[in-house]
């Protein structure tokens, strides 16, 4: 049987970015091949090629033993190719079945042609195990529906050779099983799928093959019983990354003065009336990493909302640099208010909450400061002094390419991260809130990630940490806050905490004494 994918000197170049060096990889029918390597590291771009988004500079592309041109995605998927992006291709207001039809309608009557359609998707869905209510608007669909919705209107599409890019990026570790049981079955049944992620781990433990790439060439190519973690973390930075926590497990030592910042009775309530936050209370003293765990869904976001001034409580109070603020009768934090204050934020969502793509580097650097002295008057902002900071941020960061000027959604996921934090960082807050700091990135930046938040923690600063990733908070926090259902299920010291006593607390029952 021929490969169900071959591609051979593959190059490519963006003005002055040699982003595919003469890459060669070759794909087995029937398997699972991981592709593994740091952002910017060539790996999005060679997809890009195979799916047709690129056009590859010299090089040539086989598709099940036969020679092809890629010139477009249509031409990629009348070949049996599909691609499920890390960020889903969905119209939020169309349901799940006119998802699938938009663009491969198999009649022109619109009545017939939905018909036709669920039959097929329903034969898809006892097929592979991939459960969606194609009846429901998709943005009311949870983020691991829409990714099976994704996968699915690649599947409808006839794809045989599936590019999946950081597909448990934005899913719970419940969601991640069921969709590792989803690719396991796919296989089965003759799927190739080429998995692209950050999580080494996931690739030991789905993957049939392994590719690292770095700097735009194959650095690695090997069955997945000869690799480890430690080996394919080296070959993806070229040298050893230390992760997990730094030095001694005991907690850092906190002071005893008075917190930074004191919530009390926090309550939200959404729209529909759901408890989305029931009496959340905690402090953050100088000098300490507080973690917050639990499963995505229960009260983290909207915790982080409303200590950022982003979203304000039906009831509670919040203390900040001794001001305080009360719900209901009083005015509640505003951002401008919690940045003149000292409190940063960086936000789970880079994209929607953290950047605006369209904004050169330079501009996004600045997103919420723009108004201080040095930026500018009067509306006009100071070019020079926003390229001179943004390049120094980037520098300080490690935020690659170094181009300031460059358009905010060309970065990697993981470099536009860097420059989020490095803009809330650069004001040396007192209090800083990170929502999911490494989702999405890849080895060594969550290693430079790491430092630069344990460097504001040994400044002094007080961090509240959201992270879905049990590995992440007990490398970084020195106590465990536990969300379930809105409320604080349980503290731990991190000296108490293990994966099955945090796992406990996560799903409602009682911590042990």
């Amino acid at each position: 049987m021929p490969p169900a994918v071959r591609l051979r000197g593959i190059d490519k170049r963006f003005g002055a970015v040699h982003a595919n060096q003469s890459v060669d990889l070759t794909v087995r029918a029937g398997t699972v091949h991981g592709i593994v390597g740091e952002n910017g590291a060539g790996k999005s771009t060679l997809m890009a090629v195979l799916y047709g988004f690129h056009r590859a500079d010299a090089g040539q592309i086989e598709i099940e033993g036969q020679p092809v041109t890629m010139g477009n995605p249509s031409q990629a998927i009348a070949l049996g190719i599909g691609m499920v992006h890390q960020h889903f291709m969905l119209v939020e207001d169309f349901n799940g079945l006119d998802n699938v039809l938009l663009g491969a309608e198999p009649h022109w009557q619109l009545g017939r042609a939905r018909r036709q359609a669920r039959e097929r998707l329903a034969a898809l869905m006892r097929e592979t195990g991939l459960q969606v209510d194609l009846d429901a608007p998709v943005a009311d669909l949870p983020v691991g529906e829409r990714q099976r919705l994704e996968i699915l209107k690649a599947l409808f599409r006839g794809a045989r050779t599936l590019i999946l890019d950081e597909p448990t990026a934005v899913l719970t570790p419940q969601e991640t099983d069921t969709l590792f049981a989803v690719l396991r079955q796919l296989r089965a049944q003759g799927t190739t799928v080429l998995l692209i992620t950050h999580k080494l781990r996931e690739i030991l433990a789905l993957c049939d093959h392994v590719t690292v790439m770095r700097g735009g060439r194959v650095v690695l190519d090997q069955p997945i019983g000869e690799v480890s973690v430690d080996s394919l973390a080296e070959a993806m930075v070229g040298r050893q990354v230390r992760l997990g926590r730094q030095g001694s497990a005991e907690a850092a030592t906190v002071s005893a003065a008075a917190p930074l910042l004191a919530a009390e009775g926090l309550r939200v309530v959404d729209a529909l009336g759901v408890v989305r936050l029931d009496g959340v209370g905690l402090a953050l003293r100088p000098g300490e990493i507080v973690g917050i765990a639990g499963v995505s869904g229960n009260g983290q976001s909207e915790l982080l909302d409303v200590l950022a001034g982003l979203q304000a409580p039906a009831r509670g109070t919040l203390t900040l640099d001794d001001q305080r603020f009360e719900a209901g009768g009083g005015r509640w934090l505003d951002p401008a208010t919690a940045r003149a204050l000292g409190l940063a934020h960086v936000p789970e969502d880079r994209q929607r909450r953290g950047l605006v793509l369209p904004f050169a580097a330079l501009e996004s650097a600045v997103l919420g400061y723009q108004h201080l002295p040095r930026y500018g008057r009067g509306g006009w902002l100071r070019r020079r002094a926003l390229l001179e900071d943004c390049a120094q941020m980037m520098e300080r960061f490690d935020v690659r390419p170094r181009a300031p000027t460059l358009r905010s959604g060309s970065f990697s996921g993981g470099n536009q991260q860097k420059l989020v934090l490095a803009r809330e960082a650069a004001h040396a807050p007192r209090v800083l809130l990170v929502g999911q700091p490494t989702r999405g990135v890849d080895i060594g930046a969550i290693e430079f990630i790491h430092g630069r938040l344990r460097a504001l923690r040994e400044a002094g600063g007080a961090i509240l940490l959201v992270s879905s990733e049990l590995d992440e908070i007990l490398a970084l926090a020195d106590r465990v806050l536990v969300m379930n259902a809105g409320r604080i299920a349980g503290e731990l010291p991190i000296a108490q905490c293990t994966e099955a006593a945090l796992g406990r607390l996560m799903g409602g029952a009682a911590a042990r004494h």
